[in-house]
């Protein structure tokens, strides 16, 4: 037996072990499937379990090697974003935000309720009579120490969310006899500050609740807001776990280590999840949460009756060399949460897109990376062994998290752009170096199936159902390289596609705005989006970069483009028509100085939102509130805010 070959049955096996002590059960299904969380006894085991199974990871991780720069593509289902009837407001005609799950509303940097628009502007809260146009201004601003990261306006009270980066008092823990010092640590502190807004030019701070910990997510479900926080469990120069606590109106509350959740799982970046309740509206109601002590969360999805948080688990648990995504399930109704199930799949989750709930059903598309082992023979790592394959999947699991059906082997060596769930049906992108769209059925959750897919040059970031038929896809075109399995990025492509022939579904019309360079912020924030099906409205905000024709003839298409262009591209959409662009709308002056800045551009004029009360559109940067007729895009008034 030779050298390599005894290398790689040792190898071999080192994956075999580390499968062993990594793999938790596996079902049916050929899912691994995560044990009941437990709660622990006292702060001295919840110490324990973090440091063992954290060292017990780390020697895991240090048996073989692997780019660590492939895993979790983390990032922190038809949205409504149409008319609604205003609660209190002029108007009855105006856009909402964009959203995922209709009746579960997500915060964002720019609310309205017809009448008002509340925005975020560096480190201020505005909120801006836009209705009727003639009373257009500022009423009142909120300063606050940091950015906001969102708002939620609902009836007469305004919520904020922002973090706090700084030093706080945070403690050690506390053992069932006796409290252990408090000690002096940096940490982040996430606040939910609810305002009084009846009088919009004296707003009322009636609520502030601070959570130990980075902000992940929030949504709001009637009068509640529900945040999801997340904070290293570590801390300290004897790397003792820090216990997380929660501040209620001026009242401090460390949560103990009987209160918390734990699975069974190894990692090296425990992380304490809090998931927060808070009556906006009754202020006498105590605010409620639920912790959960799992690995470092990267996304959240939420319904009307459930918050979904998933980590990302490391390791070779199926012996693959591949990652797996770890899903939490909370249910909450009004004030009560209560975690309820864990499970897990093989891959990494994209984006909040990627999840859904339908029925009694938990759906969600992952791509996994494989990854075999590197050998390392004296002191020098051959690649002769290793290889890097990624194929992508679709798991339908039970309400207790278990695997029920899945399709897997999409796609091999490409990796999700996006996904879109709309209702029977997933929408699923991958890319590499052309864009296939697959539509899969969903029926039968216990056996889903591919109907057919459409390849097109391009990708799309970001579906959004059209209608029960027809998607809408927003992306980049792109253009193949003559050598090598890659394509070149181009410039922002806007697609409809029609999947009413589930089997061979087609793009019946496109627009590509500008050249390699171009950008917009709907490739990376949905919120960004603003479509309404009634009015044939599109508009994206786009920062527009063309390629000069020389030198670039021969190049054209490697060329990174100049900023020439930001602003708002509105476009009619139609099934008869397809798209046609009616016009732009910026919020610079004609005789900026644009230059070539590279790969990165910033400006507080730089428009980031855009919505509608009646036939006025709204765009909105950090710098003004712009209104234009909807019927010509005739320039009617702004407001300047900075």
């Amino acid at each position: 037996m030779g050298q390599k070959t005894v290398i790689l049955l040792v190898c071999l096996l080192l994956v075999g072990m580390v499968s062993v002590v990594v793999q938790c059960g596996s079902d049916q299904s050929g899912g691994v499937g995560l044990s009941e969380l437990n709660r622990f006894n006292s702060y001295e085991e919840l110490n324990s379990f973090v440091k063992k199974n954290a060292e017990s990871f780390s020697q895991q991780r240090g048996i073989l090697s692997w780019d660590a720069s492939m895993g979790d593509a983390s990032s922190f289902s038809v949205s409504k974003g149409g008319v609604v009837a205003p609660e209190s407001g002029l108007s009855g005609d105006y856009s909402t935000t964009n959203i995922q799950v209709e009746g579960v509303d997500e915060a964002d940097i720019v609310k309205t309720d017809g009448e008002f628009i509340y925005l975020v502007s560096n480190n201020t809260v505005f909120i801006v009579k836009v209705y009727p146009l003639e009373e257009a201004r500022i009423l009142s601003k909120i300063a606050l120490e940091e950015k906001p990261e969102g708002l939620f306006i609902n009836g007469d009270k305004l919520v904020v969310i922002h973090q706090n980066w700084g030093e706080a008092v945070v403690y050690r823990g506390e053992s069932e006899t006796k409290a252990i010092s408090p000690e002096q640590q940096w940490i982040s502190q996430t606040y939910i500050k609810v305002y009084n807004v009846a009088n919009r030019e004296n707003p009322v701070l009636e609520r502030d609740v601070a959570v130990d910990g980075n902000y992940l997510g929030s949504r709001m479900v009637g009068d509640y807001a529900y945040a999801v926080i997340s904070a290293p469990a570590f801390g300290g120069d004897d790397e003792k776990v820090i216990l997380p606590s929660i501040d209620f109106d001026g009242t401090a509350i460390e949560i103990p280590a009987s209160q918390i959740y734990y699975s069974d799982i190894a990692d090296y970046s425990y992380s304490f999840t809090n998931i927060v309740a808070v009556n906006v509206k009754d202020n006498g109601q105590e605010p409620t949460y639920e912790t959960l002590l799992v690995g470092a969360s990267s996304n959240i999805y939420v319904s009307l009756s459930n918050i979904y948080i998933t980590s990302t688990v490391w390791g070779y648990g199926d012996g693959s060399g591949s990652h797996r995504t770890a899903i939490h399930r909370i249910h909450m109704e009004q004030d009560n949460i209560e975690y309820q199930a864990s499970g897990e799949v093989p891959g990494s989750v994209l984006n909040q897109f990627s999840m859904d709930e339908y029925g009694d059903f938990f759906r969600i598309a992952t791509t996994t990376t494989n990854i075999v082992a590197q050998i390392i023979q004296e002191g020098v790592v051959s690649d002769s062994l290793s290889r890097n394959t990624s194929e992508n999947q679709i798991y339908i699991l039970d309400k207790d998290l278990d695997i029920v059906g899945k399709v897997e082997g999409l796609a091999p060596g490409e990796s999700i752009y996006s996904a879109r769930f709309m209702g029977n049906r997933c929408y699923l992108v991958t890319f590499k170096k052309v864009d296939p769209l697959f539509v899969v059925a969903l029926d039968d959750p216990y056996s889903p199936k591919v109907l057919g897919y459409l390849k097109v040059t391009g990708y799309s970031d970001y579906l959004h159902p059209y209608d029960e038929t027809h998607v809408i896809g927003i992306g980049k075109e792109t253009e193949a390289a003559e050598e090598g399995d890659f394509a070149w990025y181009q410039g922002v492509k806007i697609s409809l596609f029609d999947v009413s022939d589930v089997e061979n579904p087609v793009e019946i019309a496109k627009y590509e705005i500008g050249d390699r360079g171009t950008d917009s912020p709907v490739l990376r924030d949905h919120k960004a989006f603003l479509f309404d099906k009634s009015k044939n409205l599109l508009v994206l905000p786009i920062l527009l970069a063309e390629v000069p024709q020389v030198p670039y003839t021969d190049l054209r298409s490697q060329a990174y483009g100049e900023y020439v262009w930001q602003g708002a591209y509105i476009f009619s959409i139609s099934l008869d028509n397809g798209l046609h662009l009616e016009g732009r709308i910026s919020h610079y002056d004609s005789d900026y100085p644009w230059t070539q800045k590279g790969y990165y551009f910033s400006s507080a004029y730089s428009v980031e939102r855009s919505l509608y009360i009646d036939d006025v559109l709204y765009t909105i940067s950090e710098q003004k509130i712009k209104m234009n007729s909807l019927d010509n895009l005739d320039y009617i008034n702004e407001v300047v805010l900075q």
